[in-house]
């Protein structure tokens, strides 16, 4: 794999088209498994195709939140997420986050919070936004579920559901996995010295599912450690390891930094931009333990390590 690529990896023989996951034997996917294993080991990222998951519920996805993003402010904080708990549902306003500390200025986007389980305030408008984004993490769900136990058989873990079983609360109250919509709004005024719209950072969690829209500008860090264009592929969700989960698996898997820079071109500054992270993250009470047994880590809660990154994000 060349330094710069973010390999495809086809998901077909475990992909949401597939029935009856259990009807699939461990060994039938040991080729899939070897690629993620070998993606998530270099680079860190990877484009999932044949998941499953139908392109018409992410055009919906992105359809009912652009029209809550498209509402006054005014409105929309009637839906703000309660700062005490970052694990609240709702709107979070340009600017207050600021994914790369060093920069010392919020990133120019704005985002709804979804975490099954935890309090939020959803909007009257637009129609079956709530549902829709009800229906789509369950969606997402199935699918992170499905690429854990791959992960588990790449890991050579005796049990292929042990991941599995670690976010069995993905959509249930003590899970902290979370769906999240983004805006990056056009730009028409100035911006502050050292601003973007997504600061430089690695996730915190296990894995990210994400959903980008065609206007591209995701930049991830390749082997190099040289920032490559993650290019949108039609169909293609782009999958990535999370601090956590590089910490869970004694720095096998990468966790590797991303970012979204203020477009250099007129046009494109002109333009809003949209994408759906999945961020799928352990049980709040899993004990994240070196899997290998090197204790290369100390050993550490789900919730107490996402709190930690939390307080530096805001």
């Amino acid at each position: 794999m060349a330094a710069s690529a973010i390999p495809i990896v086809d998901f077909q023989k475990y992909g949401l088209n597939v029935t009856d996951p259990k009807s699939v034997t461990s060994d039938v996917l040991e080729t899939t498994a070897r690629e993620i294993y070998d993606a998530f080991s270099t680079i860190g990222f990877l484009y999932l195709i044949n998941h499953g998951i139908e392109q018409r519920k992410v055009d919906a996805m992105f359809s009912v939140s652009k029209s809550f993003f498209d509402q006054p402010v005014e409105e929309k904080r009637k839906c703000s997420r309660v700062p005490a708990d970052h694990g609240e549902n709702g709107w979070i306003a340009v600017e207050s986050e600021t994914l790369n500390p060093e920069r010392k200025v919020g990133d120019l986007k704005e985002a709804f919070n979804f975490t099954p389980g935890h309090d939020g305030f959803w909007p009257e408008d637009p129609a079956q936004f709530e549902s829709t984004f009800v229906s789509f993490h369950a969606d997402c769900t199935r699918l992170a579920e499905r690429v854990l136990d791959v992960m588990s058989i790449g890991l050579k873990l005796q049990d292929r559901y042990y991941l599995r079983e670690c976010h069995n609360l993905m959509d249930k109250k003590g899970g902290a996995t979370t769906l999240r919509s983004l805006y990056y709004p056009a730009l028409s005024g100035s911006v502050k010295p050292g601003q973007v719209r997504c600061g430089e950072h690695s996730d915190y969690g296990t894995i990210t599912l994400l959903f980008q829209d065609d206007i591209g500008g995701l930049e991830v860090m390749n082997t190099d450690g040289v920032y490559v264009p993650a290019q949108p592929i039609p169909g293609a969700i782009l999958v990535n390891i999370g601090d956590l989960m590089q910490r869970w698996t004694a720095d096998q898997l990468k966790a590797t930094k991303h970012r979204v820079l203020i477009p250099e071109e007129e046009v494109k500054k002109r333009q809003s931009r949209q994408s759906m992270p999945f961020f799928v993250d352990p049980n709040y009470d899993t004990m994240i333990k070196c899997l290998d047994g090197s204790d290369k880590y100390e050993p550490i809660s789900c919730e107490d390590y996402l709190n930690y990154r939390f307080s530096l994000t805001y």
